[in-house]
């Protein structure tokens, strides 16, 4: 038996659509053959005819036989849209998009193929002595896949919680730097003020620290803002796929490692304080022995 490189299933749901295209043919057929019936049993009762009577049966036969195939043709497309319809809706249903080649519907190898095809299996079934089985239908697009569907819906809420919890946390950190940063703020100004000789080079090195931490807190803002507008796209578009999820915890993630990196960075600042506390500790023992 010929076969079309398809599995079982599939094929059988070509027999059965070749078995309905056949029928509608076979259906088509008896009308054409209908309409010379037609002709012959009622303008065929004489013997002689002229060329004018003869013209006139032609044309009204074939005027009757375009209208007739025609139709059926028209048929036959809309009958083809409605099949390509249902396989593209269950495809959507799982996120696929099909792919078509028209070319490959004038390809004569494949279209002898398929008439082998049709032939062996026309011929099968003639041979068969017991009805054919009912085939399976096409499942419908309201069922099936649902308990895969609420099973992707779990885990996309769990996978959501965790991203809050995880934004929580990010803001947490976000929050500690901030203070970090007031903190930072108090004792660049307090050691501006013991400075005093050194009150130049210690402005120049405090504005740098205070860009620098202008720079992390607009990055802070920013990261927050990102990390925000994330969670609130994923909490619209939980029922999108879950590229969408990964794509949030992937920027989440990012974000993250921006602020580890920020946080690393800080080490700057307490260093600068040591350094500035060891300055006036030496101060302070100048002072003592000018006033001794």
């Amino acid at each position: 038996q010929a076969e079309l490189g398809l599995n079982e299933h599939h094929q059988n749901e070509v027999v059965s659509y070749m078995r309905f295209a056949r029928f509608k043919r076979g259906m088509c057929l008896k009308t054409v053959d209908s309409c010379f019936q037609d002709l012959k049993d009622s303008r065929l009762v004489e013997d002689t005819f002229t060329v004018d009577e003869v013209i006139d049966m032609l044309d009204g036969l074939q005027s009757v036989v375009h209208s007739e195939v025609e139709s059926e043709l028209i048929n036959t497309t809309y009958t083809n849209v409605l099949l390509l319809r249902q396989l593209f809706s269950q495809a959507e249903k799982w996120y696929l998009k099909l792919q078509t080649d028209v070319s490959d519907l004038e390809n004569r190898e494949l279209l002898d193929q398929v008439a082998e095809f049709e032939k062996s299996e026309y011929t099968s079934s003639n041979e068969k002595s017991t009805a054919d089985p009912i085939k399976p239908k096409l499942a419908p697009l309201n069922e099936g896949g649902s308990e895969l569907l609420n099973k992707t819906v779990a885990h996309l809420q769990e996978e959501n919680e965790k991203l809050k919890t995880r934004l929580r946390t990010i803001e947490t950190q976000a929050t500690a730097a901030l203070d970090e940063k007031s903190k930072l703020e108090k004792s660049l100004r307090d050691l501006q003020m013991i400075q005093g000789d050194q009150k130049n080079n210690a402005n120049q090195d405090i504005t740098e620290l205070e860009n620098k931490v202008a720079a992390l807190k607009s990055q802070f803002e920013k990261t927050l803002n990102d990390t925000t507008a994330n969670q609130k796209f994923l909490e619209e578009d939980l029922m999108t796929t879950k590229h969408d999820l990964l794509k949030v915890q992937d920027q989440l993630s990012t974000a993250e490692k921006e602020l580890e990196k920020k946080f690393q960075q800080t080490a700057a600042y307490r260093n600068m304080k040591e350094i500035l506390t060891r300055k006036n500790e030496q101060i302070k023992d100048l002072r003592r022995r000018l006033s001794k």
